[in-house]
C-alpha cells in the first residue's frame, strides 16, 4: 500500500511537471508578441504584431474549412517573430463566428478583415500579402486577385481552386503536402494558369509550388518547412530577411500537456473518486435477473453468449445509422442537420450506432440498465474535467477554440445526450475487464469507427470531411478506454467520455 503511494505521488509530480513546462511553452512563444482582439461586422479577428516600433508589414491569415483563427497560429507566431504584423480571423460559422456558414459570405469577410488590417497604425498599409489554408486558400486567391493593387503576394496552402492570372494574384506561392498528392495535378494547373514558375518578384510576376514532406492536408500547418517557406516567399517579396530563429513548437507542448493529464488521470482518478466497497462483480459473472440458479457450466454459456451478443451489436451497429442517413438525404439534406454542417449529422450516426449497441448488449445478457446514482454523476463531472482541462485548456492558446459560444454550448447539451447510448455500452462491456479484453473492445471500437465512417462517406459523400478526421478516433478511443478502466462505473464513465466526445463534434464544424 506505501509503495502504491508513492508510485502514485511520483506519477502526479511528473504530470504537474509536465502541465506547467505545457503552460511555459505556450507563453514563451508569446514574449515579444502583442496580441489584440477585434470585432468588426461580427467578425471574431486577432491581431497579432510585434513589440518593435515602427509599421510593418501585414499579412492577412484564412484558415480552412472546419478550422479556426486558432489552427493558423503557427504561421502567426513565425512571421511576428520575423517582423510581420497579421491579422487572423473566423470565417462565417467557424470558430467564435456565429454567422451562418455560407461560401458566398467568405470573400465579403475577406474584405473585411483586408480594411481592418490596413486601418491599424502597426501596419505599413504599402505593405501586405494573404496566406491561406484549404478553402482559405482559395479565399486568399481571389482576394490577391480582387485586390491586385493592395497585395503584393498570396501563399495558398493546399488550397481550393480560383481563377488565377499570369498578372494576378501577384507574386503566388503554392503548397501542397507529400501525403495529400492528390491535390498536385490542381496545384500544378494553377501553376500554369499563372505563367508558371519564376523566382522574380520585382514585377508581381513570381511564381513557385513547392512540395512540404511528410505532412498531408491538416498536419503542413504544424510543418516547420511550410512555416519557413511561406516567411522566405514574403521576405522575397517583400526584400527583408529573417530576424529570429523561431521555430513553432506550440504543439510539441500541446502534447506534453496532453500526456501530463493522462498520467494524472490513470493515477488520481481512482483516488479522487473511489470505487464502491466492496467492489460489485463484473457484469461478465452477473446472472441475469430471470435466470435460475446456475448450474456448473452455465456461468460460461451465459459469458460466451453475452460476448456473441455485444461484439454482434456492435459490428453491426454503423448498419442502421448508414441505411438511415442515406434514407433520410433522399428528403433533406443531412449534411446540415441540426444546423451544424456534418457534425449533425455525425450526432445522429452516433446516437444510433449506440442504440443498437447498447440494445444488444442488455439484451444478450450482459448486463441491466439502471439509474445513474449521485456517486456516477460524481465520477462523470470529475472524468470530464480532467478531459476537459486535459484536451483543451491549452487548446484555445494553440490550434482550437476551446471556449465555445452559446450557440455552440446548446448543440453540444444536444449531441452529449445523442453520445451517451453509445458510451453506456462501451463502458458496460469494459467494466472490470481485464487488460486483454480492454484491448480487444479498443481495437473493435477503433475498426467499428473507421469502417463504419469509411462506409458513411462512400455513401454521403457530402460527408466526407470526415475522412481528414479518421485517424484520430484510435487515439479518442483508447483515451476513454483509460477513463473507463479508472473510472468507479460504467455510469460514471459514459457521463464523462459522452460529453467530452460531443465537444470534439461542436468545436470545429460550421454553424449554418
Amino acid at each position: 500500500m506505501v509503495i502504491s503511494k508513492i508510485r502514485q505521488l511520483i506519477l502526479l509530480l511528473f504530470a504537474g511537471l509536465f502541465i506547467v513546462l505545457s503552460w511555459w511553452g505556450i507563453y514563451s512563444a508569446q514574449i515579444g508578441v502583442t496580441s489584440r482582439s477585434l470585432t468588426v461586422e461580427d467578425i471574431p479577428m486577432q491581431l497579432m504584431t510585434p513589440q518593435t516600433a515602427g509599421q510593418h508589414p501585414g499579412v492577412l491569415i484564412a484558415h480552412g474549412f472546419s478550422g479556426s483563427k486558432q489552427l493558423m497560429l503557427g504561421y502567426a507566431y513565425v512571421l511576428v517573430h520575423n517582423g510581420y504584423g497579421v491579422l487572423l480571423w473566423d470565417l462565417p460559422g467557424h470558430g467564435a463566428n456565429t454567422q451562418p456558414f455560407v461560401y458566398e459570405s467568405l470573400q465579403h469577410s475577406f474584405d473585411v478583415s483586408l480594411s481592418t488590417l490596413e486601418q491599424q497604425p502597426e501596419i505599413d498599409p504599402q505593405r501586405l500579402a494573404a496566406l491561406g489554408h484549404s478553402m482559405g486558400g482559395g479565399v486568399a486567391l481571389r482576394g490577391g486577385i480582387e485586390h491586385g493593387d493592395q497585395l503584393d503576394a498570396v501563399v495558398a496552402i493546399s488550397s481550393t481552386d480560383a481563377p488565377v492570372t499570369p498578372e494576378l494574384p501577384k507574386n503566388l506561392n503554392l503548397q501542397i503536402g507529400q501525403w495529400e498528392s492528390y491535390l498536385a495535378p490542381y496545384a500544378e494547373r494553377l501553376l500554369d494558369q499563372a505563367g508558371g514558375a519564376s523566382l522574380d518578384v520585382s514585377q508581381g510576376r513570381g511564381r513557385s509550388f513547392k512540395i512540404i514532406p511528410a505532412v498531408e492536408h491538416a498536419t503542413i500547418l504544424f510543418s516547420d518547412v511550410s512555416h519557413q517557406e511561406s516567411l522566405n516567399w514574403l521576405n522575397q517579396t517583400f526584400g527583408l530577411t529573417s530576424m529570429s530563429t523561431y521555430k513553432d513548437r506550440r504543439m510539441a507542448w500541446y502534447g506534453l500537456h496532453l500526456l501530463g493529464w493522462v498520467v494524472a488521470i490513470a493515477s488520481a482518478l481512482p483516488t479522487v473518486i473511489k470505487p464502491p466497497s466492496p467492489p460489485s462483480k463484473s457484469w461478465d459473472s452477473m446472472p441475469s435477473p430471470a435466470s435460475p440458479v446456475p448450474g456448473p457450466s452455465q456461468p460460461l454459456q451465459r459469458k460466451a453468449t453475452a460476448a456473441r451478443w455485444s461484439w454482434g451489436g456492435l459490428l453491426f451497429a454503423p448498419v442502421i445509422p448508414i441505411a438511415f442517413l442515406k434514407l433520410l438525404n433522399r428528403q433533406t439534406p443531412i449534411d446540415n442537420l441540426g444546423g451544424l454542417l456534418i457534425g449533425g449529422a455525425l450526432g445522429v450516426w452516433m446516437l444510433l450506432a449506440g442504440l443498437v449497441w447498447l440494445g444488444t448488449v442488455t439484451a444478450g445478457g450482459r448486463a441491466a440498465i439502471r439509474k445513474p446514482t449521485i456517486k456516477d454523476l460524481k465520477v462523470g463531472a470529475v472524468g470530464f474535467a480532467m478531459l476537459w482541462l486535459g484536451l483543451g485548456a491549452l487548446a484555445q492558446w494553440v490550434w482550437l477554440p476551446w471556449f465555445l459560444v452559446p450557440t455552440r454550448l446548446l448543440l453540444w447539451v444536444a449531441i452529449s445526450v445523442a453520445c451517451i447510448p453509445w458510451f453506456l455500452a462501451s463502458s458496460l462491456v469494459q467494466h472490470q475487464a481485464k487488460r486483454r479484453r480492454r484491448l480487444a473492445w479498443w481495437l473493435g471500437q477503433s475498426l467499428v469507427f473507421l469502417v463504419g465512417l469509411t462506409g458513411t462517406i462512400a455513401l454521403l459523400p457530402s460527408l466526407g470531411f470526415l475522412a481528414i478526421m479518421l485517424p484520430v478516433f484510435p487515439l479518442l478511443v483508447a483515451l476513454f478506454s483509460l477513463v473507463t478502466a479508472k473510472a468507479a462505473s460504467p455510469w460514471g464513465a459514459c457521463l464523462a467520455c459522452a460529453p467530452i466526445f460531443s465537444w470534439l463534434i461542436v468545436t470545429p464544424f460550421p454553424l449554418v
